[in-house]
């Protein structure tokens, strides 16, 4: 009865990508208008020529499969992996399936029995693998482990992966939101870089200037929530849902006024239209010199980074703020390494788990500059693991406002309906506070469902 629960669940997860942390190049991201992402957050499409995945790595007498949805991130890892099968002696091969596909086959192996080993989580969908013991219990193996002391990873990461209270994930990583911009374009139009000095309004003002007929100011989709309006929403004294997650705040009046921020922008015509960024995403515009400003998460680097023209073109600045640098936010989100309940290799598994989450391996992760790491202090040598980059800028947001992504016990539900009704708002066709309005109403009803 379980199985089948989640299988209903989790079926309105495959509306998403990019989210929270994990996200993939510029080059191969969502579908903006209707598709979100960062973690935590955060899924790149297979190739033209390639077909989907028909099945995820399932566990194996003696060797470890490893599933994850982040291309840009398996070289770095597989190192990290390849280190720990050095001093184990068991193989290890990371497989990585797109972020919509990884969802898909991951409910598949849940509702059929066979899951990955080691896999990533996200707390779109944490609770209902937890509530339904399809992974791992840690609890007893974090107690007696030597390498892992929770008191060391972002708390709101710990826990998110915590039910009953007992622990089915290790922290893997933390993301920060950051304004992302090219400074070809700045230069070319005589506007200063983004400084820790912008509030929204100086960035909506440096977005007309930086418009012309060859690109736009600022690109943003229905779906850049926590790469986007989330951050303002709660710069601006708004709320995305409340503390106890019975009650949307999108009707709230400091979140429509976030909102318009970004709608306003579009109908003066400093952002590409909803036809636009539904089929080439803000990230990409970026990349082509086609928007001088985009908001990324973090995870974002590795897609940055081996791209030529971002690589030579764009840096990174803080978000802007509101009124003062107090309500500077950064929505971040974390993903957790877990494991399957009913893996072959449960105690391999773990080992894996264990030297992943370790200070050792994460210090690794952010020298890799595969992502900034969930080990506090760790992710200090993130900053310098792509030096044409000042990515200083994401981890001053580390010292910001943090809120954790926006989520509940069904957060797919409400999720994927607000990205379609922002549509609206998008396109003109109805005042953003009217859709706002009608957002909170069905949200409202949906966490009532839960």
């Amino acid at each position: 009865m379980k199985k089948k629960v989640i299988a209903i669940l989790l079926s309105a997860v495959t509306a998403f990508s990019m989210i929270g942390c994990g996200a993939a190049a510029p080059a191969a991201t969502e579908s903006a208008a209707t598709e979100a992402p960062a973690e935590d957050t955060q899924e790149a499409a297979p190739a033209a020529d390639e077909e989907a995945p028909d099945s995820i790595g399932s566990s194996v007498e003696g060797e470890l499969s490893v599933t994850i949805w982040d291309e840009g991130q398996r070289p770095g890892l597989q190192q990290i992996v390849d280190d720990w099968s050095a001093q184990s002696g068991i193989k290890a091969t990371i497989q990585v399936v797109d972020w919509n596909n990884y969802w898909t086959l991951l409910e598949a192996g849940a509702t059929g029995g066979e899951l990955p080993d080691v896999f990533w989580m996200h707390s779109n969908v944490a609770q209902k693998y937890m509530e339904n013991d399809l992974l791992l219990d840690l609890t007893d193996k974090i107690a007696a482990s030597d390498k892992i002391d929770m008191n060391n990873y972002y708390d709101g990461i710990v826990k998110l992966y915590q039910s009953d209270g007992k622990q089915y994930a290790v922290p893997k990583d933390i993301d920060t939101i950051a304004l992302w911009y090219n400074k070809t374009i700045f230069d070319e139009m005589g506007v200063s870089y983004p400084d820790d000095t912008w509030t929204w309004q100086d960035f909506a003002d440096a977005a007309a200037k930086l418009t012309n007929d060859d690109h736009w100011g600022y690109a943003i989709a229905p779906g850049n929530n926590q790469e986007g309006y989330y951050n303002t929403i709660y710069s601006m004294g708004g709320y995305v849902i409340s503390d106890d997650k019975k009650k949307s705040g999108m009707d709230d009046p400091n979140s429509i006024k976030a909102m318009k921020l970004f709608t306003d922008m579009i109908a003066a015509g400093y952002c590409p239209d909803l036809a636009t960024v539904s089929e080439t995403a803000p990230n990409e515009l970026l990349c082509a010199g086609k928007t001088a400003m985009s908001i990324n998460g973090s995870w974002m680097l590795a897609g940055y980074r081996d791209n030529e023209y971002a690589a030579a073109n764009c840096d990174v600045a803080v978000l802007p703020y509101t009124n003062s640098p107090d309500d500077r936010v950064s929505i971040y989100n974390g993903l957790g390494w877990a494991a399957a309940a009913n893996g072959k290799n449960i105690d391999a598994a773990w080992s894996l788990i264990e030297y992943l989450g370790s200070k050792e391996a994460q210090l690794k992760q952010a020298e890799l500059g595969v992502t900034m790491s969930a080990y506090m202090g760790t992710s200090d040598a993130w900053v310098n693991s792509v030096p044409n980059f000042d990515l200083n800028g994401h981890m001053k947001m580390l010292d910001a406002k943090l809120v954790f992504r926006p989520y509940s016990r069904d957060t797919t539900v409400w999720e994927d309906m607000m990205i379609e009704k922002l549509q609206d708002a998008w396109t003109g066709a109805k005042p953003v506070e009217d859709v706002c309005k009608d957002i909170a109403e069905q949200m409202n009803a949906d966490l009532a469902e839960e």
